[in-house]
């Protein structure tokens, strides 16, 4: 039998598109830079997050660490997904170390100014993601290029949070960061966010008065230290809330720089974790060097576009919300006979 030319041009003209469809498909899957680009009508995606962030933080500075921590507590449990958005009864949200939270109404007003620019494009996991590199830039901490392309994620319950404890060794919270491929300098690096960080007496009080059940106060929290951090969280007073910075040099308290490491070089970092990184034989030499050196804020910014690419969702799966707090109602599907 013949097989006539149109027919072989039309065949490899199909295969040809198959090969085609796929290879783009392997290129979409990949978080790339300016992925929005030209898909929201001519909006720039970034910049109406930008607007929204840099607004907040005019208003309170204390915003861009809040979008810091969301970004880090989204990622580090099911991957950068927006699962952390999700509102339900078991959901992310209400695991013990998540009610502290805040930030979800920066994302809820960028995420309404961006359905009607563009609706159905702007995954919330992206928001996410671009806002916290728009804190860390409006806290003097540089610019770094966002990566963008992640869906947003379905499941999102408070039985998965399991995130390092602010009491863990350097090895405990070097295993839990290991787990999601992240290695020990990038974990030194991404807890350098502390530099605007704050916290409360709950996280640290047993390092006053009663640390390991000694009866005494850690012995490598400076002691002066330890006497000002006493008037302010008194030992046997109701759970106070309020903040205390995890940068101990109050001239940086909402300046992304290297002086959180210089601080705990000192002896004066609040959390047992700040602490033990200047002490380990594993980090102090990173902790010194970007104490000394003037590399940090690019090198957070590098780590940081590492953990924005854990475990993210792309291509076609997850979904893009309508709502950041609400997974799309399943569409429904009509039979004709």
């Amino acid at each position: 039998m013949k097989i006539s030319a149109a027919v072989v041009a039309a065949a490899f003209s199909l295969a040809f598109s198959f090969i085609l469809v796929n290879f783009t498909g392997q290129c979409d899957a990949a978080l790339q830079q300016g992925f929005y680009k030209g898909k929201c009508n001519s909006q720039d995606v970034e910049a109406i997050v930008a607007s929204v962030v840099k607004r907040r933080f005019n208003d309170k500075p204390r915003v861009a660490a809040g979008l810091i921590r969301l970004f880090f507590h989204d990622c580090f449990v099911n991957g950068c997904d927006a699962s952390i958005l999700l509102d339900g009864d078991s959901s992310e949200k209400t695991a013990p170390p998540n009610l502290s939270v805040s930030g979800y109404d920066v994302i809820d007003e960028a995420k309404g100014l961006l359905e009607e620019a563009c609706a159905g494009i702007v995954s919330c996991a992206d928001i996410i993601a671009i806002a916290a590199r728009d804190a860390v830039q409006l806290s003097g901490g540089g610019r770094y290029e966002v990566q963008t392309g992640r869906r947003d994620g379905f499941v999102s319950l408070a039985s998965n949070v399991d995130l390092p404890s602010p009491r863990f060794s350097v090895s405990q919270s070097a295993d839990a960061f290991s787990k999601k491929g992240i290695g020990l300098t990038d974990m030194v690096l991404l807890l350098g966010g502390h530099t605007i960080g704050f916290t409360n007496c709950s996280l640290f009080r047993d390092r006053l008065y009663n640390f390991d059940n000694t009866g005494k106060p850690d012995p490598t929290m400076d002691p002066l230290l330890v006497m000002k951090l006493r008037l302010i969280c008194p030992q046997n007073s109701p759970a106070t809330r309020t903040p205390v910075s995890l940068d101990q040099n109050l001239a940086s308290t909402f300046i992304v720089d290297n002086s959180f490491y210089k601080q705990i070089r000192l002896g004066r970092g609040i959390l047992q974790i700040d602490q033990a990184l200047a002490l380990d034989p594993l980090t102090n030499n990173t902790v010194a060097s970007l104490a000394n050196g003037n590399d940090f804020l690019a090198r957070f910014g590098q780590a940081m576009v590492k953990l924005g690419a854990v475990d993210v969702l792309t291509d076609s799966q997850g979904e893009i919300r309508e709502s950041c707090h609400l997974k799309n109602k399943p569409r429904s599907t009509f039979l004709f006979g």
